[in-house]
């Protein structure tokens, strides 16, 4: 089967093996058709020998959380999230990746009236128990949201899909945040509902970049677009490798994480006193391997709290993978169960996480131990209203 890969970025790959130790995959269970050295040895096999597409090749492909964390690793550079994308676009293109429950549960994301009405029935279903624990979904699902207006028009605030219908108090913490550096804020609600990075993991391209069009024509006014959430931001900027268009690359251009533009703004965010608390940052892995600008974090919420302690694990992944942790349980909480370890290690208060699924995968377990887990975003909103 021709997997659609370009020969040269395949070929760059040296299986030279310095990416196994930042593979969760492989880290989790040693199997080398789990690493992304042994993938791409199947994606040579299948697209240069024509190998079969056998159910243990498919799982190899299925099982990659996409974090991407070998990417920083590789001295060859290989583009290894672009090479899985594209793999998995065209086994799903064949019908042997991402089946059509799959593809349906998907479809909400680009409706905000499905999402919305979904979201009140997982809400429900919450409430009266009926969701299993073990598919990581938070416990906190709203039935109800608070109002998100503009108040400006200097910047957007990117809302997307399921943080926006689980998680608004976020989006309202780091709308407040950026005002009061004096910016006005657009939030872009339904006239841009969904990046299409999780279609992309699926390898539902072709609706990825439907929902990558559909963006770029509601948000054509040259002004910054500001992103809260890791994986849309990292989504958001790969637009122009997406639709290979100068449109899209200039669009891409306009994206930012949350903490990458405060960082860099000319407009500096009023002083506060420190919240009295010792803080853990857990790196998102599409904002510190693909964007690779989770320094940023680091520089806006130093002055707001007391300590800021690093994870001695290099970034790993946490397990969350966008639908990973339902689509892959088991190996999900075996990613999750060393993350967890190396976190209740550093004794934090609290952990902060620039990502709604990691925060949501994560806070379940880390309330058993007494730590909070929140966006940098809410802390910083903490310090400034007194909050401590």
């Amino acid at each position: 089967m021709d997997l659609r890969l370009d020969p040269d970025d395949l070929n760059s790959c040296v299986q030279c093996g310095l990416c196994l130790p930042h593979c969760p995959t492989f880290r989790v269970t040693g199997e080398e058709s789990k690493s992304p050295r042994g993938r791409i040895a199947l994606m040579r096999a299948v697209q240069d020998e024509d190998a079969p597409i056998t159910t243990e090749v498919v799982d190899a492909f299925a099982t990659c959380v996409q974090c991407r964390g070998c990417e920083p690793a590789c001295p060859s550079g290989v583009p290894y999230g672009h090479l899985m994308e594209q793999t998995r676009e065209t086994l799903a293109d064949a019908g042997v990746l991402t089946p059509k429950w799959q593809r349906l549960a998907f479809k909400p994301l680009a409706s905000p009236t499905m999402l919305n009405v979904g979201s009140k029935a997982l809400a429900i279903a919450q409430r009266a128990r009926l969701v299993p624990k073990r598919l990581g979904i938070s416990a906190t699902v709203p039935l109800r949201q608070p109002s998100l207006d503009a108040s400006g028009q200097d910047v957007h605030l990117f809302t997307g899909c399921i943080m926006d219908a689980w998680q608004r108090d976020i989006h309202l913490a780091v709308k407040r945040v950026v005002e009061a550096g004096g910016i006005g804020v657009m939030p872009t609600g339904d006239t841009a509902p969904c990046c299409g990075a999780l279609h992309t993991h699926a390898g539902l391209t072709g609706e990825s970049r439907r929902l990558a069009d559909r963006m770029i024509d509601a948000l054509d006014d040259g002004k910054p677009i500001l992103v809260d959430s890791a994986g849309c931001g990292a989504a958001m900027k790969d637009y122009g490798h997406l639709l290979g268009t100068p449109e899209a690359e200039a669009f891409a251009s306009r994206v930012y994480d949350i903490a990458e533009w405060l960082a860099g703004s000319d407009e500096d965010l009023p002083t506060a006193k420190p919240l009295d608390i010792r803080v853990a940052i857990q790196d998102p892995c599409h904002l510190r391997h693909v964007q690779r600008v989770h320094q940023a974090t680091r520089t806006v919420l130093r002055p707001y709290v007391r300590e800021l302690v690093e994870l001695d694990d290099d970034g790993l992944c946490c397990g969350a993978g966008g639908a990973y942790s339902v689509l892959q349980p088991e190996l999900a909480g075996q990613i999750r169960d060393r993350k967890l370890d190396v976190i209740t290690a550093t004794k934090p208060d609290v952990v902060v996480s620039a990502n709604p699924g990691c925060s949501m995968y994560l806070s379940p377990e880390l309330d058993r131990h007494g730590i909070e887990t929140i966006h940098p975003m809410q802390l910083i909103d903490r310090a400034l209203n007194g909050l401590g």
